[in-house]
């Protein structure tokens, strides 16, 4: 994982989990359309700092949430 200072948060498609309520809540939003990388932000802070993970290791991270 690494910070990037690189991605323009609105040149990506964000997405929020389907478990997020109607508030807003304590959520996270993903980005799938960048090959190899996943961007990671806080969906309360869009123009906040982003993480990216690794496409291998964010899907080891959601396979172990769902085992």
């Amino acid at each position: 994982m690494k910070r990037s200072k690189g991605i323009d948060p609105s040149s990506v498609a964000w997405r929020k989990s389907s478990y997020s309520n109607a508030e807003g809540g304590e959520c996270v939003e993903v980005a799938d359309n960048l090959p190899g990388t996943v961007p990671v932000r806080d969906s309360k802070n869009p123009t906040g700092p982003v993480l990216l993970f690794g496409d291998r290791a964010w899907a080891q991270f959601v396979g172990a949430l769902n085992a």
